[in-house]
């Protein structure tokens, strides 16, 4: 799986960490972190697989991923096509990896600690 990098630090509408216990066990961390971009910002290549769930609001939580290593490569609503949730930490340039926004922190893990100065949400935005 390969996409075209683009300068995320310019196209990058918000770069949020999610500390649902979901987003927990799906990144194997304390917290996940996606970064919006606007779906025309990126180029795929390569065939991804699909996994999708309902989010408690209704809406569909899509994503798509690596077939052979199972890295998910971006999570989307099919209702809002514009948008791609990508996951920043399969890039190379990882310099947007800064949250500016920590969801759900109801279910963060006790140890975290989250910045000064960040917007916090106890669940969804």
């Amino acid at each position: 799986m390969r996409w075209r990098q683009i300068p995320l630090t310019r196209t990058a509408t918000q770069v949020v960490a999610c500390h649902r216990k979901q987003c927990q066990k799906l990144s194997t961390s304390a917290f996940s972190v996606t970064a919006l971009v606007n779906a025309n910002a990126v180029e795929f290549e390569g065939v991804m697989a699909d996994w999708s769930r309902s989010a408690d609001n209704g809406n569909i939580n899509a994503a798509k991923f690596c077939p052979v290593c199972g890295n998910r490569i971006y999570h989307f609503n099919p209702a809002i096509p514009e948008t791609i949730k990508l996951k920043p930490a399969n890039l190379s340039d990882t310099r947007i990896l800064n949250p500016t926004a920590h969801l759900w922190v109801s279910e963060k893990q006790a140890w975290f600690t989250i910045p000064e100065g960040v917007t916090v949400f106890d669940k969804q935005m």
